[in-house]
């Protein structure tokens, strides 16, 4: 079976689609699998043993985004199936003039509290009328890799959130964390491009501890590299954001910070080792970009201790 799969914009939200895939290549195990979409969700899908093109969706570069998609539907070729995990009005242009022998295209849902892995997966099942069990674990392949694990445990930082600032943990805060974890475990950064000042108040924070034994990568490095360093942590200290998916898929002990966001619908999916640390707020979850009351009392609330005290509940 030939496959056509758009996957979300967002990094978390391409993870969370890949136990609705794995039942996909669970029926089909000899499926070719086309992924189309960012470059970043195109990214964690390189090294996928069913994947034969990843496709960078660029129709937001040129002056008119609908004849890009429609010229690249035209030359895509034909496939037994297509699926768009986006709800978009271009995601639904693009799927008109795409030839498949099926095709569904993602609706969001409206005032259901599900996680979202289990959306994806009653998408998919609804797609091909299947009546499946729950999904399983989140499953991200790695390229091969002959890095030797550091002798070393290391701790990963990930003070970062695409969504906007309101999900974000404060700089002086991971640095506290940070140095009282740099006694057991060597500390890596983490951050995209656009968090690298962030990234380097936490670098500023550590170096006025006296903490050396840690590494800035923000910035740094690519989707596949983020991939292979996350799973080779030991611990991960993250807001609520793509790479706390990515670490979830390899079954990385991580401490999650949630504030604004449903972490009913977007905490880690099974992850075993995983543990939320969260203030209750009568204003929570408010789901804003930026704090609408300007307190941000969700974040600021959380203090290192109380990180701290939540490692030592997956790390004993």
């Amino acid at each position: 079976m030939k496959l056509f799969v758009e996957l979300p914009t967002w990094m978390g939200d391409a993870v969370m689609v890949t136990p609705a895939l794995e039942w996909i290549v669970a029926v089909y195990p000899d499926v070719k699998i086309t992924f189309f979409g960012s470059y970043v969700a195109t990214q964690l899908f390189l090294a996928h043993p069913n994947v034969e093109s990843v496709i960078v969706d660029e129709s937001r570069k040129g002056k008119n985004r609908y004849l890009w998609l429609y010229s690249f539907a035209k030359e895509a070729g034909r496939f037994d199936a297509a699926l768009s995990f986006r709800s978009s009005f271009a995601s639904r242009f693009l799927f008109w003039f795409l030839k498949a022998g099926r095709k569904c295209v993602y609706r969001k849902a409206q005032d259901i509290v599900e996680h979202q892995v289990v959306r994806y997966s009653r998408f998919v099942e609804r797609c091909f009328g299947w009546d499946t069990a729950e999904p399983e674990s989140l499953k991200l392949y790695l390229p091969e890799d002959n890095t030797e694990k550091p002798d070393r445990k290391q701790a990963g930082i990930n003070p970062g959130a695409s969504y906007g600032s309101a999900k974000r943990w404060y700089p002086e805060k991971f640095a506290e964390v940070a140095a009282a974890l740099s006694q057991e475990y060597d500390i890596v950064i983490f951050g995209g491009p656009g968090e690298a000042d962030i990234a380097a108040d936490i670098e500023a924070g550590l170096k006025r501890e006296n903490v050396h034994n840690y590494e800035n990568l923000a910035g740094k490095t690519s989707v596949p590299e983020l991939m292979k360093k996350i799973a080779s942590l030991d611990l991960f200290i993250t807001g609520d954001s793509g790479p706390m998916h990515m670490a979830a898929a390899f079954g990385v002990p991580t401490v999650a910070l949630f504030g604004p966001t449903k972490d009913a619908e977007t905490s880690q999916w099974k992850n075993d080792k995983g543990v939320i640390v969260k203030k209750e707020m009568v204003c929570a979850p408010c789901m804003k970009r930026t704090c609408p009351l300007g307190h941000h009392e969700c974040m600021t609330r959380i203090d290192a201790n109380d990180v701290l005290d939540a490692v030592k509940t997956i790390c004993v």
